[in-house]
């Protein structure tokens, strides 16, 4: 379904998730690449409940080389306000990521020699925990498909 508005009612709400491609353009410049080794997976990482949302941190992992990982990590904590820094580097089994069952994507086939898995927080977090709520509706983006907006997602970094 592409448009809700049918759907929509007045005592709604709405809210606007960021999103990690918001700062793929950046990190394309500073040399890392975004088009491929990229995941969508459940930890085992509890979210802070309020009221009855409450449910697993879901984290986008790519796999980076060490020095693409530190250009991602700094270009990316520039954009506090969607997704920021990565939450963890390293081993995916220290946060519960089960490689094996990504929500997105094939499973992952082994760890490449090179590189390093690196996690961001996920948009796909909210929507687990709504899910989790036992909603009558919600209303969701599809993947890598979100607000559309004429800002420049380089209007939306901290300096």
């Amino acid at each position: 379904m592409h448009d809700v508005r049918d759907l929509w009612a007045g005592d709604l709400v709405a809210f606007l998730i960021g999103s990690g491609i918001t700062f793929d353009q950046a990190l394309q410049r500073a040399g890392v690449p975004t088009d491929r080794d990229r995941w969508v997976l459940r930890t085992t990482l509890p979210t802070e409940r309020a009221g009855r949302f409450q449910g697993p941190l879901v984290v986008t992992m790519r796999w980076l080389t060490p020095a693409q990982a530190i250009t991602a990590t700094q270009v990316s904590a520039r954009f506090p306000f969607n997704h920021g820094a990565p939450i963890h580097i390293g081993d995916p089994a220290a946060i519960g990521a089960d490689l094996a069952a990504p929500l997105f994507g094939p499973p992952v086939e082994g760890v490449p020699a090179d590189k390093v898995a690196v996690f961001w927080a996920c948009g796909v977090t909210p929507h687990e925990a709504a899910l989790a709520a036992g909603l009558d509706l919600m209303i969701c983006h599809a993947p890598a498909h979100a607000f559309v907006t004429d800002m420049r997602s380089d209007e939306l970094h901290m300096p």
